[in-house]
């Protein structure tokens, strides 16, 4: 590492929006240091692993992702500039890792543009009241695969379908039809169980 690039926690120890001993964990990791790895993966792994869960149905490939965002979170510690919430830094490249995994697999998929107007369906609250986030997951992933990405980009993690666009290699237009079927076809999902 370079003496310039070379961090210390004095260095940066105004930074509130670090505790000390997530400085000392980077730091730590910044030098290589294989327990200093593996507390920041134990740390931030369950979080991480829920975040891609959304988006994956194949325990495989749920793993892959994980260690592949990990492995880009170390190789990358030194792009950190520590201006900003740490986890904030991960989500971006957990973000970055599943759309280029969704690209790769939407590539084969055949695109599809039909009406793009949006439905605005409701559901009932006494349905969602009634319903806990693992079944909720368990109907998110019984979407196809692109509407399943779609959704949870536009739904929860706030992209507009420009960004979403530009993610997965689509065009808007399809992004706003994809949004409507998973929506569609939730909403069908969510009212058989009433």
């Amino acid at each position: 590492m370079d003496e310039q690039k070379a961090i210390t926690v004095d260095s940066i120890a105004g930074n509130a929006l670090l505790s000390e001993d997530l400085l000392l964990l980077i730091e730590g990791c910044r030098k290589k240091d294989r327990r200093s790895q593996k507390a920041l993966y134990d740390r931030f792994a369950p979080m991480l692993y829920s975040r891609i869960r959304r988006y994956v149905t194949e325990q495989s490939e749920v793993n892959e992702l994980l260690n592949e965002t990990f492995f880009k979170i170390l190789t990358h510690l030194d792009s950190y500039s520590f201006s900003g919430a740490f986890e904030g830094w991960m989500h971006r490249i957990a973000m970055n890792t599943i759309t280029d995994f969704l690209r790769r697999h939407i590539k084969h998929k055949q695109r599809i543009v039909a009406d793009t107007e949006d439905i605005h369906s409701t559901v009932p609250e006494n349905v969602l009241a009634g319903i806990g986030y693992k079944e909720l997951l368990l109907l998110i992933h019984g979407l196809p695969e692109v509407h399943r990405g779609v959704f949870n980009l536009f739904v929860f993690d706030n992209c507009s379908h420009k960004e979403i666009a530009e993610h997965l290699g689509i065009t808007e237009a399809n992004s706003r039809w994809h949004l409507n079927d998973a929506r569609r076809r939730l909403k069908e999902k969510l009212d058989a169980l009433r």
